[in-house]
């Protein structure tokens, strides 16, 4: 087969038209904000990728000097690079979500209404004399999740969405990981952007920007109902064409999103890729961005790029090794049809001591006695003795608490790629219990063997979480790797009595080099892209 991947549109010699501050229309009367970065063509008209966020059109971001791209006047965190795009025959269009930035209004991030206004915008611009009518979406976490909705509602515009490492179902990818408030993100990012608002620049032109009530209402709505489906990815309305891309390392909110999106999405022409890396350098690497400008091409300008004959699924195949990128690979479908689901079972050989460095038990091929582990809730012994941090989710920091076991020494490279879950019986003597779950990556020295995650920090494998009272599952779409839990009632736990609960661990890719260990750490909590704080205490039991 010829390789197309060439056939793309090559950078001209356009002069660059930037607009600033222009009025777009919603149709309750309000007006937003934009910016619009477009090529001067004449006559030539073009498609535009666009984007609405909290995230202020006129922040100017400065790219790490490491990036492929470099800093330019018109770079803005987490979107395309109209210096890029634009010699390419592309507009780019960024809109500033109501109440924040410019534009004014009541701000409600992440919402229905931001849904409807961002297909306002798309059907005002796609109308504009420079425009071909054509318009595409393309953006990184929040520019990523509001593709997602705006899709819901099929814009007759927009012709292709590309959501970049974001979160789908705003309760169980962002809020509420197995039903646990994810105070550590949601908190920070809601004051993050409350600062930026009204203790920086925007206050200027918009005294009231960012006025919302975003935190009272999640946690408000703490069980999932209509007002997160309003706010969330419905896949049975997703019908326009979608290149879905995660990160490994985005465990802790986007990686969800991208997958259920391929999976359940009733679009007919569906592709996933997941890579690895900070979610800024693959963005804007010349590979990533060869990716986009090869999908965009296709579905904004017609133009033969080979990028639909490829089979749907590209993975970067992790080997755990220090030499990144690793590399891709293709595959026809997503989790591989060629997976042999494999079951290990938790052996427990010793009580939790609170030994830093202590490992309770192993994960073995077959079932063996009945045995259980006691561990405290928090981080204060049954002595009433603090012992230390209990928010560590390493072995090398103080006050690890919760039970770790792992697995032999792996007799040859084993590669796990996909979907995993984990089945406990627990009880406790409280009413309620949390479950944290980490699969780590132990080399033969017995030290963590991390990856980088989205924001360059190093991760773990992958986690999952889970509140014993959120237990129940949907058994017409619970998978037998991934459970579905509806999240719309309690059921409470009875002191010291075993109830079964299935976590949703979040999709992970490894290759284990001959020698290491595949380590599972359950936990009371940790405070890694969840909740750092529960108000629980008490003993809870972990039964293999």
């Amino acid at each position: 087969m010829a390789d197309k991947s060439k056939n793309v549109s090559q950078p001209k010699d356009y002069k660059l038209i930037v607009e600033k501050d222009v009025q777009v229309p919603m149709r309750d009367g309000t007006i937003l904000y934009a910016d619009v970065f477009r090529p001067d063509g004449g006559s030539e008209r073009f498609p535009a990728i666009m984007n609405i966020s909290v995230y202020q059109k006129d922040k100017l971001w400065i790219p790490p000097a490491d990036l492929e791209e470099k800093a330019n006047p018109y770079m803005n965190w987490e979107t395309v690079n109209p210096e890029w795009w634009c010699p390419r025959g592309y507009a780019c269009v960024r809109v500033d979500s109501r109440g924040t930035g410019k534009s004014p209004g009541k701000s409600d991030p992440s919402s229905y209404q931001e849904s409807l206004d961002f297909y306002d915008a798309i059907e005002w611009i796609a109308k504009r004399p420079w425009c071909s009518g054509n318009i595409g979406t393309l953006g990184i976490s929040y520019h990523a999740s509001s593709q997602w909705r705006v899709a819901n509602l099929r814009p007759p515009s927009l012709k292709c969405i590309m959501p970049w490492e974001g979160r789908a179902d705003q309760y169980r990818d962002q809020a509420y990981h197995g039903g646990i408030f994810s105070l550590g993100f949601v908190g920070n990012w809601w004051l993050t952007h409350t600062a930026h608002h009204l203790l920086g620049r925007p206050r200027s032109y918009n005294p009231d920007a960012f006025q919302n009530d975003m935190l009272w209402n999640m946690m408000r709505n703490d069980l999932d109902s209509e007002w997160w489906r309003l706010c969330s990815a419905r896949w049975e309305n997703i019908d326009v064409p979608l290149y879905t891309v995660g990160n490994w390392g985005g465990y802790s909110l986007h990686l969800r999103g991208n997958t259920e999106g391929f999976m359940n999405a009733a679009s007919k022409h569906k592709k996933l890729r997941i890579h690895t890396g900070t979610h800024f350098h693959p963005f804007h690497s010349e590979e990533g961005r060869l990716d986009q400008l090869r999908f965009m091409d296709h579905w904004l300008k017609g133009l033969d790029t080979g990028i639909m004959e490829e089979p749907p699924v590209k993975l970067e195949i992790r080997t755990g090794g220090s030499a990144r990128p690793y590399p891709f690979r293709f595959e026809r479908e997503w989790p591989l049809a060629r997976t042999r689901w494999t079951k290990w079972y938790l052996q427990i050989d010793r009580q939790p001591s609170g030994d830093e460095h202590g490992i309770e038990g192993a994960l073995v091929p077959k079932p063996h006695a009945l045995s259980k582990a006691t561990y405290p809730a928090s981080g204060v012994t049954r002595a009433g003795v603090a012992s230390g941090s209990s928010l560590s989710t390493t072995h090398g920091g103080a006050g690890r608490t919760g039970i770790s076991f792992e697995t032999p020494p792996m007799e040859q490279d084993t590669e796990i790629t996909g979907p995993l879950v984990l089945n406990l019986w627990v009880s406790s003597t409280t009413e309620d219990m949390d479950i944290f779950a980490t699969l780590r990556n132990v080399g033969p020295d017995g030290k963590d063997v991390w990856e980088v995650g989205q924001h360059g920090q190093p991760v773990p494998l992958t986690k999952g979480w889970l509140r014993a009272s959120h237990r129940k599952l949907d058994p017409e779409r619970s998978l037998p790797y991934r459970p579905y839990h509806p999240h719309n009632e309690r059921w409470w736990l009875k002191p010291n009595e075993p109830v079964e609960c299935q976590v949703e661990i979040w999709p992970t890719c490894i290759v284990l080099k001959k020698g290491h260990k595949l380590r599972l750490d359950v936990q009371p909590r940790d405070g890694v892209g969840s909740a750092p704080y529960t108000h629980y205490h008490g003993d809870y039991n972990a039964d293999q």
